[in-house]
């Protein structure tokens, strides 16, 4: 039961407990976002935080990567996790790192708080401070441990074009896994992390040793890297559209069917309209994977005239 005296997230805590029970959300269901939570009750981000870690902890719910929290099976006695005991119940900055990066893998970036990582880890409000400064350097060594989590082999392929190949690939891969890292850095403000400079390394090396100029060599090595990034940056987008919206992109799409066909039959784009009207009959999907592999291709190809010039 609650009441006018209990805090805000403890009233969202008893709602979502109540629609799990009702069968409104059922296991592997999607609960809302922090950000839905938040417009919803008409709090701020960090008490939506609050309450969806508490329900973590008390084994309501649980985080899948790329999807979001979503409701967790049934137990047969659900209890609340105690932190284990010592002082600050052993944290650490890895600890709270990680927690940072699984809250910015099911939450999207702009949900992320130093305060939602201290109540993610059952802390005091102010204990991850005496390990991170703040939410900047928080994000910075959140960025520097996804970047490392993949490596490359240690006899590079014969070739600048394999190369290349395998270091657009692994970003992308890295990308994938952390759909946020696209959002913490422009190319014109580069973070200065070590593992994000190995891949750096990997591309320069393998434009190395082709008489180009130091700044093309860099310039190339800049491009490929933003194809990469360019396409990542949509990962995160779709995920927040769809938090915000509620709608997947097939029901967004819909939604602006009417528009659409204005735009086509005002007699103003005849290319577009016979494209998309061929897309009428065959069909077309726009896959982020299958455009990064198509795209790859044509970017490489450019590459290669260059240094072959």
């Amino acid at each position: 039961m609650v009441t006018a005296l209990d805090p805000p997230y403890r009233r969202i805590v008893t709602e979502i407990r109540r629609r799990i029970a009702d069968g409104e959300l059922a296991p592997g269901d999607r609960v809302p976002s922090t950000r839905q939570l938040a417009k919803e009750f008409e709090v701020a981000l960090a008490t939506a935080t609050k309450a969806l870690a508490t329900l973590r902890q008390d084994g309501v719910v649980r985080a899948r990567p790329r999807v979001g929290t979503v409701v967790a099976a049934p137990t047969a006695a659900p209890v609340r996790r105690r932190p284990a005991p010592g002082p600050e119940h052993e944290l650490t900055r890895e600890r709270i790192v990680r927690a940072a990066v699984e809250i910015a893998d099911a939450e999207g970036l702009a949900a992320l708080s130093m305060r939602g990582v201290a109540a993610r880890l059952g802390v005091a409000a102010m204990s991850p401070y005496r390990y991170v400064s703040g939410k900047d350097e928080l994000v910075l060594l959140m960025a520097d441990t996804a970047y490392g989590e993949l490596s490359y082999p240690a006899d590079a392929p014969p070739g600048w074009r394999a190369r290349l190949e395998i270091g657009a690939r692994t970003l992308w891969g890295l990308h994938r896994r952390h759909p946020w890292l696209a959002q913490v850095s422009s190319l014109t403000r580069p973070l200065p992390t070590p593992n994000l400079m190995v891949h750096a390394e990997w591309a320069l090396a393998a434009l190395d040793g082709h008489d180009l100029d130091v700044t093309v060599q860099f310039n190339l090595h800049v491009l490929l890297y933003s194809y990469v990034q360019g396409l990542a940056v949509h990962l995160e987008r779709a995920a927040h559209d769809e938090a915000v919206t509620g709608l997947s992109e097939e029901q967004w799409m819909d939604l602006q069917a009417p528009a659409l066909a204005t735009l086509a039959t005002s007699g103003r784009y005849p290319t577009f309209t016979r494209i998309t009207g061929e897309f009428l009959r065959q069909g077309y999907d726009l896959h982020l994977d299958e455009l990064f592999e198509f795209g790859l291709t044509p970017l490489l190809d450019g590459i290669a005239r260059i240094i072959e010039r």
